[in-house]
């Protein structure tokens, strides 16, 4: 083994030979390049980024000394490129666990067989110079050793943390060689037991900075405000190295590149600068203003962005400069789908601005410090900032003891040190408004001593930590109040609404409350939002919250037999593994928006509308920005008719001020007079292009049923009908009209054929159905499903009978259950069949569920229809799926689709494709004849290629085999989706758990291109 300290193993050496932490900046030889702010220009920067020489070993104990040797040769080594996670590239396997340590929980100790990957870099400097060289590793997991031309230069550990060692006494003028030895466990990887992906290696940015002798080691740009903000200062404390004194020249400049002060002063060692700043722009999420401060020192500039705000909880309220906030925010995890934990800058950038796009306003950096040039994105894009410590000790709490490290005096060190590397390296980020002591790591009294120290260091920033507040994990004996008064909010992950109400009403506690993750945002979800907000908005001591999570966590892989697909838990049959519950994202791994980010953008929107008289166009547009004016928002509307549009028209922008209503009248014509469904539907869109976002793009759409005339419906008497012939015998009826033939079975109670002219309509016989593939949020409601049969249900016809017949119709009764094996049935039921002279069938049934069950997923009718049947209309929410919790991003309209564009493909199978709140829905050939359905009250419609059943057994998408045949399900209620993969269950509003149920659907043979669609909805049969 190499010889080397077993530092790995000693909570007391975290950073051997490392520089203590700093603010991140990089110098510039000129103010020019400082504002490109390419890294990579810089004049004192040397990349080291591309393919390294790499050797991987299973254990540590196997590393060999002769790397270190002088003229080594590496070229039989393999190439690794840097920055990577060595198991995107092959070696060891990915393992996703969230809460479980993947070794025994035993710490300091880690597993002896601890994997290392070595690494080789050559590079060539033509001169040291007068000049000071600093090695900076920006993240590496889990610990590292670093030699430089075969001596050893330190050691550190803290994966997500910045790493900085000066190296100038081992440099030559030359060539050097640099190796380093990456461990995949330590004793901080206690530390990291975030919910993510285990892998390993330099995952972020390396590089060397040589600095000029005399220069900046540190900076910190203090930022205050008069009480009525309309004074500031900014306050620039700077700290030297390379000399005990030295002149430092400060510009700063306003937003609009004015110059308000320029000047140098001499520091020793130490010292500041202080400048007045009078009227200062306000820094904001919305209006995301900064100032540049350039310092000069030696050679070297250094550039600065500057926000002046100010964040303080006041009167119970979380305020930014003044006014009360709601955090609209996301979690995030640094997450690629084939780098890894290797985000590129671009990658970074591309999350924000699809979260600005879909009104998002915050993030959290969970569970540890992200890429120091995220938060440069977060300022500039304006975004609030929760910036977490790299620091989660779950897997105490399966261990036995969920307090165990945050109370264990060895640890002191380790979690103080995560603290400080975090508040060091961001602290002149305006986007933190919040440093977060880390999460899910119990309570003890290693958390009082991180939050006192960055109080002290940071008064500016509130303090965060939520696991102190979550039941049982505080066990002292000061009331809970008392013990976390150095934390500034009360935080909570899930709660249900009503415990949110029960804390607003609690006389003890008068902190703000957070939800720093709430609505768990997993495969066809989030359901709960809606709830959620008209909650927050309601209460200002609510400061909103995160959802979880921003994107499905995944690795992009193939199987055997080269079919690529998206991996999650267990698939590289590593053990223990949390399956696919890394997959609870907002997008998809690419970023592709789930219909989640859709439902999230609608519910947060920056304008609300409220209807003041709508029959003479009266409305009221409420500006929910807390910042800017509704100035930069045009309003277009239009008016449907039965989703045909009629009438359109546009206003231009309007400067409400914030958090202000403003009411409008639309000039359309009074609706009154006009038949038919109809409604408005208003489109608030960006009036010019913003950086996120192009002219045009929507922000809110929101849409009212207007009061029209109603809906003509003709009656047609059923005398007046065509002939049928009805023929029965034992088993089946045979029912046959001018242009149809059907075929009912007496023993199933249903129809087995269903012909028009000559076409079979019918694959499989309509069938009473419960049973949906589980969501993701049944997570645990499934198993109660389950155990009463749900999934594997039979139909018991108790009878059939003839219960009325003459020569343009007949009625047919049916009565019936729906049991599973071993257990009593689930409901009885009785139905009518009514099949009328023209063709339709009038479905009836009521059902009675037995009392003391589990909720139903849905109930309704299920049927085939046989291949080629792919064109789909229908009159209901649209034109992604929506459900009865989870439509808010859709509207009521007429939308045309095909049956595999109705799919949504969720990475782990599961129910999705539904349409809340269907009137009506037709599918049909390529010729237009087919079968519609309307609902004699509004439906749940579903078209897809694969049974619930089948998308049940699935764990990915690659083992469904698509279906020629049509499946439909027309659904008197689907159950809500909700967020119970993590948070509360399933509100009560939303299941389908009434006693009786009654259901009646029309079913009607039709060809599109002989008669519209609309007439044969309107059209009824008169008994």
């Amino acid at each position: 083994m190499v010889s080397v300290q077993r530092y790995w193993e000693d909570p007391h050496s975290l950073h051997v030979g490392c520089e203590k932490p700093r603010a991140y900046f990089i110098p510039y030889k000129d103010e020019q390049s400082a504002i490109r702010g390419i890294r990579g220009e810089s004049s004192y920067l040397t990349a080291l980024s591309g393919l390294w020489r790499f050797r991987y070993h299973d254990s540590v104990e196997s590393v060999e000394q002769d790397f270190l040797d002088e003229g080594y040769d590496a070229s039989g080594w393999d190439t690794l490129s840097v920055p990577s996670n060595w198991q995107m590239h092959g070696y060891d396997r990915p393992q996703y666990t969230n809460v479980n340590y993947p070794y025994p929980c035993d710490p300091p100790f880690v597993p002896n067989e601890n994997p290392a990957g070595v690494y080789l870099r050559d590079f060539t400097i033509e001169t040291l110079g007068d000049r000071e060289h600093y090695l900076v590793f920006e993240g590496v997991d889990s610990a590292f050793y670093l030699w430089v031309n075969g001596t050893l230069a330190g050691y550190s550990q803290v994966s997500h943390g910045t790493s900085e060692l000066n190296v100038t006494r081992s440099l030559k003028a030359g060539r050097n060689r640099i190796a380093v030895m990456v461990l995949k466990w330590c004793d901080g990887s206690y530390l990291e037991d975030q919910d993510m992906w285990r892998l390993s290696g330099i995952f972020r940015e390396v590089y060397l900075l040589s600095r000029e002798r005399l220069h900046i080691a540190d900076v910190f740009a203090r930022t205050s405000l008069s009480d009525d903000l309309s004074k500031g200062e900014l306050t620039c404390e700077i700290e030297l190295a390379g000399a005990a004194r030295g002149g430092v020249k400060a510009l700063l400049q306003d937003p609009q590149g004015g110059v308000l002060h320029e000047g140098s002063v001499d520091i020793r060692a130490s010292g500041a600068i202080a400048i007045a700043i009078p009227k200062p722009l306000l820094w904001s999420a919305e209006v995301p203003s900064l100032y540049r401060l350039f310092l000069h020192c030696g050679g070297e500039v250094i550039l600065l962005k500057i926000g002046f705000r100010k964040v303080e909880v006041r009167e119970s309220v979380v305020r930014l400069n003044g006014v009360a906030l709601k955090f609209k925010g996301v979690n995030r995890h640094d997450s690629h789908p084939e780098l890894g934990h290797t985000v590129p800058l671009e990658h970074m950038r591309r999350d924000l601005l699809l979260m600005k796009r879909h009104n998002v306003n915050a993030v959290r950096t969970s569970h540890y410090p992200n890429d120091p040039r995220f938060l440069e994105l977060c300022d500039e894009v304006g975004f609030y900032v929760i910036d977490e410590a790299d620091l989660e000790t779950h897997g105490t709490d399966p261990a036995g003891d969920v307090n165990m490290l945050p109370k264990d005096p060895q640890y002191a060190e380790a979690f103080l040190d995560r603290m400080q590397r975090l508040v060091e390296r961001d602290k002149n980020h305006p986007c933190v408004v919040m440093w977060s002591l880390g999460n899910e790591s119990g309570f003890g009294e290693n958390h009082r001593t991180m939050a006192l120290w960055a109080r002290e260091r940071d008064g500016s920033r509130l303090i965060h930590y939520e696991r102190v507040f979550h039941p049982g994990v505080y066990r002292e004996e000061a009331p809970l109040a008392q013990a976390t008064a150095f934390l500034d909010l009360y935080s909570r992950m899930y709660p249900s609404i009503e415990w949110i109400k029960e804390f607003l009403a609690d006389p003890k506690e008068s902190r703000p409350l957070l939800l720093c993750e709430y609505s768990h945002a997993m495969g066809n979800g989030p359901g709960d939002l809606t709830d959620y907000w008209e909650l927050f908005y309601s209460e200002p001591r609510l400061a909103g919250g995160f959802v979880w999570e921003w994107t499905d966590h995944a690795v992009k892989t193939r199987t055997p037999d080269g079919i690529e697909y998206y991996a999650y838990g267990g698939d590289f049959g590593e053990q223990p593994n949390d399956g696919n519950f890394c997959m609870d994202g907002l997008v998809y791994p690419d970023r592709t928006p789930h219909t989640g980010l859709l439902e999230l953008a609608s519910v947060i929107a920056p304008v609300a509308v409220r209807p003041v008289d709508l029959g003479s166009g009266k409305i009221e547009v409420t500006n929910r920005y807390d910042f800017v004016s509704l100035a930069h928002v045009a309003l277009s509307w239009h008016i449907e008719r039965d989703g045909q549009s009629i009438e359109a028209g546009e206003l231009a922008p309007q400067a409400v001020p914030p958090r202000e209503s403003w009411t409008i009248q639309l000039p359309y014509a009074s609706p009154q007079a006009v038949e038919g469904r109809l409604f408005l539907i208003l489109r608030f869109r960006l009036a010019e292009a913003t950086p996120w976002a192009e002219k045009g793009h929507t922000l809110s759409l929101v849409q009212l049923e207007l009061p029209g005339a109603g809906v003509r419906t003709k009656r047609v008497p059923r005398l007046q009908l065509p002939r049928l012939r009805a023929q029965e015998t034992e088993r089946e009826i045979a029912i046959e009209g001018g242009e149809f033939r059907y075929r009912f079975d007496k023993l199933r109670g249903s129809f087995t054929a269903l012909e028009y002219r000559g076409l079979p309509l019918l694959a499989e016989p309509p069938v009473v159905s419960l049973w949906r593939a589980p969501t993701d949020n049944d997570r645990y409601i499934k198993a109660e499903w389950r155990a009463e049969g749900y999934d594997r249900l039979q139909t018991h016809t108790y009878g059939v009978e003839l219960l009325g017949k003459d020569d343009r119709h007949l009625r047919i009764g049916w009565r019936f259950s729906l049991g599973g094996y071993s257990r009593r049935p689930v409901l009885r039921a009785e139905a009518t069949w009514t099949v009328y002279g023209s063709g339709e069938i009038l479905f009836g049934v009521r059902a009675r569920v037995r009392e003391g069950i589990p909720f139903l997923p849905r109930f309704g009718l299920r049927l085939a229809m046989p291949e080629g049947y792919e064109d789909v209309v229908y009159f209901g929410y649209g034109p992604h799926e929506s459900y009865i919790d989870k439509h808010r991003s859709t509207w009521k309209s007429r939308f045309a689709a095909t049956v595999d564009g109705m799919h949504e493909g969720y990475l782990r199978p599961q129910e999705n494709g539904s349409h809340y709140a269907t009137e009506w829905a037709s599918v049909a050939n390529a010729q237009g004849v087919g079968l519609l359905f309307v609902g004699m009250e509004d439906f749940s419609f579903n078209a897809s290629h694969f049974t619930p059943e089948e998308l049940t057994r699935a764990g990915h998408p690659f083992q469904l085999d698509k279906r020629r045949e049509t499946i439909i399900h027309l659904d008197a209620m689907m159950s809500g989706l909700g967020s119970n993969s993590c948070g509360p269950e399933l509100l009560p509003q939303y299941r389908l758990s009434q006693g009786e149920i009654d259901f009646q659907v029309r079913i009607l043979p039709a060809a599109r291109e002989e008669a519209t669609l609309l007439d044969l909805v309107r059209t009824r049969i008169a008994e």
